[in-house]
């Protein structure tokens, strides 16, 4: 009896170790990057738009995650106050100093959202309003609140490279962290959040961090090399918090990615943690030791 002739296979599309679609990954990456770079140099506000479009959808990825354990944010007054907060806060800090504080306007529409959110909820009577109304104020803190200093940087002198300096910063954390980690992690960092992060990744995070961020500092930015070095340690801690962060989020609601938006990477959030909480820690460092 002839032997069964075999059906071909179709060829499996190529996955990454954490079992991402890698082509898709690379794609979108690229993509996003290209973004980046071309508005940096050639349109700011087309960087600070793209980032609260972005930052936008995180509040409906946060909302949606929130839900499923039963905290419901005002998401329409919160998406709107995160545009009003970055695109008002940029604004303001663009324009000559004194005439509108940029302060004082971030102030405000943290505070028109937060007001709004809480109004919003109030139809819906008191059971729950208390859940709801700190889902509100957690996604409010974590998006536009932490958001807006992105802006800021950009806004303050020598703003683009300040800017670009920090997001290469945060990419050698990120592949410092994955190169060294994946070969060599054994000895977890924080085994109940983050199973994968592991001591080696982080000191693989500290050195190609360091690696990328003291020699720009001095070429781009014109400060000292302990500056950079500084900038490099904080980014790294500051980020991997937010990787943290996040993952603790998502443990919670018991889901994966925050969403599947960004072919083979997961949601905006899965993309923007670490960024998110780096900006305030990044903007403190710039302003006091690289005002110019």
């Amino acid at each position: 009896m002839a032997a069964e002739q075999q059906m071909p296979v179709e060829p499996a599309a190529r996955k990454s170790r954490a079992g991402r679609d890698l082509p898709a990954a690379i794609v979108v990456g690229v993509t996003l990057a290209a973004i980046v770079v071309l508005a940096l140099v050639f349109w700011h506000w087309g960087f600070v738009l793209v980032i609260t479009a972005m930052l936008t959808l995180g509040t409906v990825e946060v909302h949606d995650a929130l839900k499923r354990i039963g905290m419901n944010s005002a998401v329409w007054p919160i998406g709107a106050g995160t545009i009003a907060v970055l695109c008002g806060s940029y604004a303001a800090a663009t324009v000559p100093e004194g005439s509108l504080p940029w302060h004082s306007v971030l102030l405000g529409f943290l505070g028109a959202t937060v007001l709004a959110a809480l109004i919003w909820r109030m139809p819906g009577g008191s059971a729950g309003y208390v859940k709801d109304a700190a889902a509100s104020m957690f996604t409010i803190c974590y998006i536009p609140l932490l958001g807006s200093f992105g802006g800021l940087i950009l806004a303050a002198p020598n703003g683009a490279a300040k800017m670009a300096v920090i997001l290469l910063i945060v990419m050698g954390t990120d592949t410092g962290g994955y190169a060294v980690g994946a070969r060599l992690g054994k000895h977890p960092m924080a085994p109940q959040i983050s199973p994968k992060k592991t001591w080696e990744g982080l000191a693989g995070s500290v050195g190609l961090a360091s690696a990328v961020a003291v020699p720009l500092t001095v070429w781009w930015l014109g400060s000292s090399w302990w500056v950079g070095l500084l900038l490099a340690l904080c980014i790294v801690a500051a980020g991997t918090c937010g990787d943290l962060i996040e993952s603790l989020v998502k443990r919670d609601v018991g889901i994966k990615d925050m969403s599947s938006f960004l072919p083979g990477h997961g949601g905006i959030m899965d993309r923007l943690d670490s960024i998110l909480v780096a900006a305030p820690v990044a903007w403190l460092i710039m302003f006091l030791l690289i005002p110019n």
